[in-house]
C-alpha cells in the first residue's frame, strides 16, 4: 500500500502546520483507494477538532457518514514522524499521515492501522 498526495496540498498543509507550531494540528484526508494506492484529493477540518501542545483530536462521533474520508493527518511539532500509542488508539480511516519540522514536502510519513509505515508519494503539479 502507498499514499499519494498532490504537491500543492502538501504545501498548504505544511503552511498550516508551520503556522500553528508548536501546537499540533489535525485534518481529515479525503480521497479514494484503488488497489493498493490511497489517493488524497483534498483535506478537511474536522468538526470540533482541537490541537495544542502534545495533542490533536476530534470527536469521531460528530462526523457524518462519508466513505471518501480515507484517514487523518496531524503534526508532531517535535519532528518525530512515528505514531505514538495514543495516535494508534485514535486511528481513523485507512491511513494516518504525520508531518513535522522542517515542514517541507519531504517531512511527511504515513502508516496503516497496524502501525506499518507506507510510502508517501508527493505528486508533481
Amino acid at each position: 500500500m502507498r499514499l499519494t498526495i498532490p504537491k500543492h496540498l502538501v504545501e498548504e498543509i505544511m503552511v498550516f502546520a508551520r503556522g500553528n507550531h508548536p501546537k499540533e494540528v489535525i485534518l481529515l484526508l479525503r480521497g479514494s483507494r484503488k488497489n493498493d494506492v490511497l489517493s488524497v484529493t483534498e483535506y478537511l477540518f474536522p468538526p470540533y477538532g482541537s490541537g495544542g501542545r502534545g495533542h490533536a483530536s476530534f470527536p469521531a462521533r460528530m462526523l457524518p457518514i462519508d466513505f471518501t474520508i480515507i484517514g487523518t493527518l496531524h503534526s508532531h511539532p517535535s519532528g518525530n514522524l512515528r505514531p505514538s500509542v495514543g495516535d494508534m488508539h485514535n486511528f481513523y480511516g485507512r491511513v494516518m499521515a504525520i508531518v513535522g519540522p522542517p515542514f517541507t514536502t519531504s517531512s511527511i510519513a504515513a502508516y496503516t492501522g497496524d502501525g506499518k509505515a507506507i510510502p508517501v508519494e508527493v505528486l508533481p503539479e
